[in-house]
C-alpha cells in the first residue's frame, strides 16, 4: 500500500500538523532503544532504556494481592459471577465503587490531609488523556498556558496537537534549583500580553517531571495568588505524588487552596493517574479532578472518547479499597524507590557526576555540564549522540524538556532490575573516565557473560517483558529521524 503522506490533502490539517512534538531528541532516544533493546543475556550490548519513567520496583506486591484476592477479577473462577454486571454498558461517570476508591486513594497518598469528592472525579485514558481533556475544557485554539521549565516533553503533544493550545515557557534556572519565582511568572505573562496572546492558565507538575523535586507550600501559595489575580486557571499535574521517598513531605494544591483567602475554586484543577504511583501505565487510568462544576460536566462528556474499561475499574476498586494493602504498598514502594535512588546517585558520584537534590519521582536530573565541549545546545546534542550511540544508554537531554541551560539530562532508574542498573552505571563510569582522559569512547561490544551469572526470578522480573520489551515506543512512529539513523 502506498503512503498517504505523499498526498497530504487526503488527510486533515490537524492530523498532519507539526504540533505532535515528535521531532525531539526525547522521542529519538525511544526510537534508538526500540531498534536495539538491551537484554542482560540475549543482547548485552543493546541500548538500556533510561528514558522511561516507569515504576517497576513493586510489581510483586500487586501480584501477591491479586493471588490472594482472585474474586477481584471477573476473569477468575471466583470472580466470574460479576462478569455480566461489569461487561454490560456502563455510565460515563464510571463505576461508583471505583470513583469512591480512587477518591479515597488520592487522599491516602496525600497523607489524608484533604478529602476528595468522588462525584468530581472524571475518568480518562491515562494522564495523557486527562491532560488533553482538561485542555479541551479550558482553552480554545490559539489560547496559551504558561508552563515552568524544564517540563515534560510530551506536554507538547498532549496539550497542543489536537486542542491547538500554545505553551509559553516560564524560565526557571539552576541558580535557585529551578524554583518557580514570581518574577519569572510575571515576565512570561507580560511577554504574552505584548504578543497579544490570551493566557488561559498555568500548568505545573508537582512533583516535577523531570526535576524529581516538589513545590513547597510558600511557592504553591504564590502560584494560587498569581492565577487569582490574573483570573486564569491553574492545572496541577500530581501524577507522581505517591513517589515521595524522603522528606520534605508532599504538599498538594488541594491543601493550599483551603489556606488561601478568597481563592476562586473554579480555577483549580488536578490531573492524576495510577501510572506512576502504582506502576500501572498499561491500565490507562487517568483522572481529572476539578473544583469547577462546568469542567466536571464537560469532562464527563469527553470521557466517552477515553473511558477506563469497566473490568479495570472493577479490579482496582477492590484493590484500592483494601486499606491494609494500600498502606503497605505506599510504604514499601517509597522504601524501594529511596534505595534505588541512593544506589544510582552514589554510583554517579563515584565519577564526579552530581544530580539535582530530589526526593520524588522515578528519575534523576543529572548534571553533565562539565562534560560539554561548550555551553550550547549543539554541544549537548553532540554529547547525547555519543551517549545513545556509543555508550548505548537512552537518557533524555534537557533541551527536549525545554531547559534553558545546556548539559542537564533526565535519567530514569525505576524501570529495571538491579543487575541492569549496575550495567548502566558501569557504562556511565567508563564513559566519564574516558571523557575526562581525553580518549575516544569505545562503542559497546557484544561479549559472553560469566557462566555463573544467576538471577532470581524476582530480580529478572521477566525475560520476555522488562529486560527485552521488543515494543515500539508508545510515544512516536516507527521511522527514525535522520539524526538517529546516522548514528545507530
Amino acid at each position: 500500500m502506498g503512503s498517504m503522506m505523499g498526498n497530504p490533502q487526503l488527510l486533515s490539517k490537524m492530523a498532519t500538523n507539526d504540533q505532535h512534538g515528535e521531532i525531539s531528541l526525547y522521542f529519538d532516544g525511544w526510537k534508538a532503544y526500540d531498534s536495539n533493546p538491551f537484554h542482560l543475556t540475549r543482547n548485552p550490548a543493546g541500548v538500556i532504556q533510561m528514558g522511561l519513567a516507569e515504576n517497576q520496583l513493586s510489581f510483586d506486591l500487586i501480584e501477591e494481592w491479586i493471588k490472594k484476592n482472585p474474586e477481584a477479577s471477573i476473569c477468575s473462577r471466583e470472580g466470574v459471577k460479576a462478569f455480566r454486571d461489569v461487561a454490560i454498558f456502563q455510565d460515563y461517570h464510571g463505576l461508583s465503587e471505583f470513583r469512591n476508591a480512587v477518591a479515597k486513594f488520592m487522599g491516602r497518598v496525600r497523607g489524608d490531609k484533604v478529602k476528595f469528592d468522588p462525584d468530581r472525579i472524571v475518568m480518562s485514558g491515562g494522564a495523557t488523556g486527562a491532560n488533553e481533556t482538561i485542555m479541551f475544557c479550558l482553552a480554545d485554539p490559539g489560547d496559551a498556558f504558561l508552563v515552568p521549565t524544564p517540563y515534560y516533553p510530551a506536554f507538547d503533544r498532549d496539550l497542543r496537537w489536537r486542542v491547538g493550545a500554545k505553551l509559553l515557557p516560564v524560565i526557571c534556572e539552576s541558580s535557585n534549583n529551578f524554583q518557580i519565582t514570581k518574577q519569572a511568572l510575571e515576565e512570561a505573562y507580560d511577554k504574552a500580553m505584548e504578543a497579544n496572546i490570551r493566557v488561559k492558565g498555568l500548568i505545573i507538575t508537582n512533583p516535577s517531571n523531570p526535576l524529581g523535586t516538589i513545590l513547597d507550600r510558600a511557592t504553591l501559595k504564590t502560584l494560587v495568588n498569581f492565577i487569582n489575580r490574573k483570573n486564569i486557571h491553574l492545572v496541577c499535574d500530581e501524577i507522581y505524588s505517591g513517589t515521595i521517598f524522603r522528606g520534605p513531605e508532599f504538599v498538594s494544591i488541594s491543601e493550599v487552596v483551603q489556606e488561601v483567602e478568597c481563592c476562586n475554586m473554579d480555577l483549580i484543577h488536578i490531573v492524576y493517574s495510577l501510572s506512576k504511583d502504582m506502576g500501572l501505565p498499561g491500565f490507562r487510568v487517568g483522572i481529572v479532578y476539578s473544583y469547577n462544576d462546568e469542567v466536571v460536566s464537560c469532562g464527563r462528556k469527553m470521557s466517552s472518547f477515553g473511558l477506563v474499561s469497566s473490568q479495570t475499574q472493577h479490579l482496582l476498586a477492590s484493590m484500592l479499597s483494601d486499606d491494609d494493602f494500600v498502606g503497605r504498598f505506599l510504604t514499601e514502594s517509597s522504601r524501594r524507590l529511596a534505595k534505588r535512588h541512593k544506589l544510582f546517585t552514589e554510583g554517579l558520584q563515584q565519577v564526579g557526576i552530581t544530580c539535582l537534590n530530589g526526593n520524588a519521582g522515578l528519575f534523576c536530573w543529572m548534571d553533565l555540564r562539565p562534560l560539554l565541549d561548550e555551553p550550547t545546545i549543539e554541544a549537548e546534542t553532540a554529547l547525547w549522540r555519543v551517549i545513545i550511540s556509543d555508550v548505548k544508554l537512552n537518557v533524555s537531554p534537557g533541551s527536549s524538556f525545554h531547559c534553558s541551560e545546556p548539559g542537564w539530562f533526565r535519567v530514569c532508574f525505576a524501570n529495571m532490575d538491579d543487575p541492569t542498573v549496575e550495567v548502566a552505571l558501569d557504562r556511565i563510569r567508563n564513559f566519564v573516565d574516558q571523557k575526562k582522559g581525553g580518549g575516544e569512547v569505545a562503542p559497546q561490544k557484544k561479549k559472553r557473560w560469566e557462566k555463573n551469572l544467576r538471577l532470581s526470578f524476582k530480580a529478572r522480573i521477566s525475560d520476555d517483558s522488562v529486560l527485552s520489551p521488543h515494543l515500539l515506543s508508545p510515544h512516536s512512529p516507527m521511522a527514525h529521524s535522520p539524526m538517529v539513523r546516522a548514528r545507530t
